[in-house]
């Protein structure tokens, strides 16, 4: 389901069996499993403690977040979060961010709950469901997608009442992901006809689509940036290509 880096020589990998497996990129083998979470394993991030101790963040589609020691690679705290699929995990600033299909929760290192941002009212009661979040820090926003929606909402971090910018995608009937590369953002999703998978680019000082771009012929679920030169976008299993784009 995700993966991340954790210091120079390793990838955490976390799965549907609720493995996290730590692969060594020295010697390309699985040389260690944490068996700790009782659900699939669906995020993953890092961050560093006082005394720059780094520690990394694992949440399980139940509702678990596992704190661990990276360096020990024991567990040092570990809480519940009351949600509907907990999908993944991000720290800023001494919080965490916690997407699940029906809420956005900022949560305090140690578990509690600072606030909880629910679905935009228009896309309550519907089958709309949270699919991705992006933090931009530096623009203390936070952008969001849903499954069946073809709307970027936007969102101020110190005001999450409502979202204080909406950008409608063209001809988009849901979004899976997104990535921010340079001042921009590329979304992922899909059009009308499943067979349409697109990636849209949105500037993130006007909050408009400067390109659609059209590669996948499924949804796509899946973007990564190279060095902000380019970026790889996948689809679902109807297509099963990545597709590389320039960024301009």
């Amino acid at each position: 389901n995700c993966m991340l880096g954790v210091e120079k020589d390793q990838v955490w990998m976390g799965s549907e069996d609720s493995v996290i497996y730590i692969i060594s990129m020295v010697a390309m083998v699985c040389n260690r499993q944490l068996t700790e979470h009782r659900a699939e394993v669906t995020g993953l991030a890092l961050d560093t403690e006082k005394y720059s101790q780094k520690v990394a963040y694992s949440c399980s589609a139940e509702g678990t977040v596992m704190v661990w020691d990276v360096s020990t690679l024991q567990v040092k705290r570990h809480f519940r979060l009351s949600c509907d699929r907990l999908q993944s995990v991000y720290s800023c600033n001494n919080t965490l961010w916690c997407c699940s299909r029906d809420s956005i929760m900022e949560v305090w290192r140690n578990g509690s709950m600072k606030h909880r941002l629910n679905l935009p009212e228009q896309q309550k009661g519907s089958t709309s469901m949270f699919s991705s979040i992006l933090l931009l820090p530096e623009r203390e926003e936070l952008w969001s997608v849903c499954v069946d929606s073809g709307e970027v909402c936007i969102w101020y971090i110190k005001d999450t009442t409502k979202p204080s910018h909406r950008v409608a995608l063209q001809d988009c009937t849901g979004c899976y992901c997104m990535i921010k590369v340079k001042n921009q953002v590329w979304v992922g999703g899909v059009g009308r006809s499943p067979t349409k998978g697109k990636v849209y680019i949105l500037d993130t000082e006007r909050y408009q689509v400067l390109k659609e771009l059209h590669g996948h012929n499924d949804k796509v679920t899946a973007l990564c940036s190279a060095e902000d030169r380019y970026v790889l976008s996948g689809a679902g299993k109807h297509d099963g290509k990545i597709a590389i784009w320039k960024v301009e």
